[in-house]
C-alpha cells in the first residue's frame, strides 16, 4: 500500500458525467485489480476517451451490438475488447445509461504488484513498460473479456475498482489526437496523459490497411 495516497473510492456520480469531463480526470487515479495472487494498484498516466454513436472512432458509432452493449451503460463498468486477434483492452463506461461512451485506459505507472505483472509482462525490459500502452495495460492487469461487464466501483470482492489516487496539477495535463484512429475521428484532440511521465506510450497515426493483391 503506498503511504500518504487518496484510497477513497470513486463514485458512480464520477463516471455519470460526459466522456471528455471524466477522461481527463482519470489521470493520476488508482486503479486496483484484485487477483487470485494479491492486488495490482496502477497510477493511470494516458487515456483515450470515445463518445459513442456521435465518434467515427468508437465501436458504438453505429449502434448497439452484442459486442458493445456494455458501453450504453451503466456508468462505472468495465468494457472490455479483443483485438487483432491477439489483445485485450481495458475501458470504463462513462456518461448517461443509454448513451454509449467509455474510456481506454492506455498507460500507467504500476505501483503495487510489480512482482506479479512483471510474470505476464516479460518482455518489459523496465517496470515503467509493464502497462505502457493498453494491450500491455490489460496484460500486466491479467485483464480478458471474463471482466467485461465487471462493475468497478468500490464494492466487497470487487475485481476492479477505483480509487481518488493523485490527480497530476491542470498544468501537466495534455491532449492530442488518438492513436491509431482513422477517418472523421483521426483528428479529434482526446488522448489525455500526463506531461513528462515515463508510462506513457509512443503516439502513432493511423495506418490503412492494405488490401492483398
Amino acid at each position: 500500500m503506498i503511504e500518504g495516497l487518496d484510497r477513497t473510492p470513486l463514485t458512480r456520480d464520477f463516471f455519470d458525467r460526459p466522456v471528455l469531463d471524466v477522461a481527463p480526470d482519470l489521470l493520476g487515479r488508482t486503479l486496483v485489480r484484485a487477483t487470485p495472487d494479491g492486488p495490482i494498484e496502477l497510477r493511470l498516466t494516458e487515456v483515450e476517451a470515445y463518445a459513442g454513436e456521435i465518434d467515427p472512432g468508437s465501436h458504438a458509432f453505429r449502434g448497439r451490438t452484442a459486442r458493445n452493449s456494455v458501453m450504453f451503460g451503466p456508468p462505472g463498468h468495465a468494457y472490455v475488447y479483443f483485438t487483432y486477434g491477439m489483445w485485450h483492452c481495458l475501458n470504463l463506461v462513462c456518461g448517461p445509461e443509454g448513451r454509449a461512451s467509455g474510456v481506454l485506459l492506455r498507460a500507467g505507472d504500476i505501483q503495487v504488484g510489480a512482482e506479479l505483472t512483471r510474470e505476464r509482462r516479460n518482455s518489459a525490459r523496465n517496470d515503467k513498460e509493464l502497462a505502457k500502452g493498453p494491450a500491455r495495460l490489460a496484460t500486466a492487469l491479467d485483464v480478458d473479456r471474463a471482466l467485461n461487464g465487471t462493475d468497478a466501483i468500490a464494492h466487497p470482492g470487487a475485481s476492479l475498482s477505483v480509487l481518488h489516487g493523485t490527480p497530476p496539477p491542470r498544468d501537466q495535463v495534455r491532449n492530442g489526437p488518438r492513436t491509431g484512429v482513422g477517418g472523421d475521428g483521426a483528428t479529434h484532440p482526446w488522448r489525455f496523459w500526463i506531461d513528462g511521465d515515463p508510462t506513457v506510450s509512443p503516439y502513432r497515426a493511423h495506418v490503412p490497411r492494405r488490401r492483398a493483391t
